[in-house]
């Protein structure tokens, strides 16, 4: 293994780098890198995407060699500490490119022209909520991810650590224009996007999601804005009883692109 020596001081310039890219989204914009830590998300990121890996010396003990990508930096346990966003850091971090997706990646061309399912994410703020979508859109089956600017960073590493890596494996994509974005999927596109709402609403189950459709979440505290709400073409909304008003939007929108998965599986509704 080709190790590219030792890093022992807190105040070297790459362990300063680290920290920004840590701790600014625009510091990872700018470099179109992000980290990942520990060593699940390590061993799943794909070899292509590693830029730079930093290790402690207890991390490498009794691990084979051929495990480790060429040219890994030594760090001491402290600096570890220093650079990790975790308060118990397992020893490996990397650096990797940012994924990088077009609109067409997000309807399923690269997937044996997979008919559409999209989850469409309007100024979803809190990092583990938007981790959890992406995770679970995965495992319901869903060809992309669309998100509002306003959206919080999809390479926060709270955000990295809750995809558990499938922020390498669902397209995602960014857009300034959200509701032009939702007309574009309707009009141009034929989806059926449902917007989950509270109001004039229909239930989830109701809705056709045999064909291409797209499931639109709203902010966690307020809901999806009027503008986005009325690009939709429909609204549905979980029934519930008890004296419960809303759920959590990951888990919502969990309920939600399952539904759609259960329809595809069975022929429809």
């Amino acid at each position: 293994m080709n190790m590219t020596g030792k890093i022992t001081s807190a105040t070297n310039a790459r362990v300063k780098r680290l920290i920004s890219l840590r701790k600014k989204a625009k510091q990872r914009r700018e470099e179109q890198v992000f980290l990942i830590e520990g060593e699940r998300l390590f061993s799943d990121t794909p070899r292509e995407y590693i830029r730079e890996v930093y290790v402690t010396e207890e991390y490498l003990k009794d691990r084979p060699v051929a495990d480790m990508p060429a040219g890994c930096t030594v760090v001491t346990e402290e600096i570890m500490r220093k650079v990790s966003d975790t308060e118990t850091p397992q020893g490996v971090m990397c650096v990797a490119q940012m994924p990088s997706y077009q609109k067409e990646d997000l309807l399923g061309r690269g997937t044996g022209n997979k008919t559409p399912l999209l989850l469409i994410l309007e100024n979803i703020q809190d990092p583990g909520n938007l981790g959890t979508m992406m995770r679970t859109a995965e495992a319901a089956g869903v060809t992309g991810v669309l998100l509002s600017k306003d959206t919080v960073d999809l390479f926060n590493p709270k955000t990295v650590r809750a995809t558990m890596s499938a922020i390498f494996r669902v397209p995602f994509l960014y857009t300034d224009d959200l509701t032009g974005a939702i007309r574009s999927l309707r009009d141009e596109y034929g989806m059926q996007v449902y917007a989950a709402h509270l109001s004039a609403s229909i239930p989830y189950d109701e809705a056709d999601c045999s064909g291409p459709c797209a499931f639109l979440i709203g902010n966690e505290g307020n809901g999806l804005t009027d503008e986005a709400a009325d690009a939709a073409s429909c609204r549905v909304h979980i029934p519930m009883e008890g004296q419960i008003e809303s759920l959590n939007a990951a888990m919502a929108a969990g309920i939600l692109m399952f539904e759609a998965s259960r329809q595809r599986r069975h022929g429809g509704m």
